[in-house]
């Protein structure tokens, strides 16, 4: 599937060599498609969401002419180092693992990640006395919050997307006390979540907030507190290949511009229902 964003005319940064212009001069984005409300495909084909939107805006402002194309989420960093793309906008954190092979925008969006159960799961009462766990600098309550998830999901299977930061998590903090069980996408996992062949899921609060607010997420809730900062990054930003910081940068200035008058904010809310957009 391939959608064409008409942005308008070619900025002039191509000749002044800011960008490493493809052969047709169009910058080719990739998304996932399978991770609404971020990216997805609707009962039409076409691909829909948060960053679909954003996507068009952002070539807009940059005033660049751009493509849009799906793309799996495994193997996807891959994919754009190798050539089949040259932007990647699908729901990717910003973390210091990732900065080491390929380059970043700012942030765009920001969302805390929340563990997710049935509504009849011993866990559904599950809480800590923080309703947020920074894991960058602990204090003695955020400690104990996490002594608390530790104690509360020993034994308990985890289910969790491929290839994130979100299983980056659970393996560095939780893997001595549950069983991961991983997906290819987060629709996978939603399922088996619903039909009791994991006892808890792991995703972004973003993800989870329009799930919850649909008749297939009536039997779901969360528990336990948000989960940010360490594994999970700086927020979610466009990926670049190293060589392309200067499009990353000039891509920078298009999400400054949307921040600064508040399209940013407006779009989110309109996508999660909440400001999920970097301030």
């Amino acid at each position: 599937m391939k959608n064409l964003i008409k942005t308008g005319a070619l900025a002039a940064a191509f000749s002044m060599g800011i960008m490493s212009a493809q052969a047709d001069n169009v910058i080719r984005l990739a998304t996932e498609g399978a991770y609404p409300p971020w990216n997805a495909v609707n009962s039409a084909g076409q691909l829909e969401g948060f960053e679909i939107e954003l996507a068009d805006e952002l070539c807009a402002r940059a005033k660049v002419e751009c493509s849009l194309q799906q793309t799996a989420w495994d193997g996807i960093i891959p994919s754009l180092q190798q050539g089949k793309f040259d932007v990647i906008i699908a729901g990717m954190s910003i973390t210091d693992k990732r900065k080491k092979k390929i380059a970043f925008s700012r942030a765009y969006a920001s969302s805390p990640a929340f563990f997710v159960v049935s509504d009849d799961s011993p866990l559904k009462d599950f809480s800590t006395e923080v309703e947020n766990l920074a894991l960058g600098d602990m204090d003695d309550k955020e400690q104990a919050a996490l002594m608390a998830l530790k104690k509360a999901l020993d034994g308990k299977t985890v289910g969790v997307q491929k290839g994130t930061i979100h299983l980056n998590f659970l393996k560095e903090y939780l893997k001595d006390e549950i069983d991961i069980r991983t997906y290819a996408t987060q629709e996978q996992l939603d399922l088996d979540l619903q039909a009791g062949r994991v006892d808890i899921a792991l995703a972004a609060m973003s993800y989870w907030h329009k799930l919850l607010s649909k008749e297939e997420g009536k039997n779901l809730l969360t528990v336990g507190p948000g989960v940010t900062e360490g594994p999970f990054g700086e927020g979610v930003g466009l990926g670049f290949r190293k060589k392309d910081q200067a499009l990353a940068d000039q891509f920078s200035v298009a999400i400054d511009s949307m921040v600064a008058d508040g399209t940013l904010s407006a779009m989110a809310q309109k996508w999660f229902g909440f400001d999920a957009a970097a301030k």
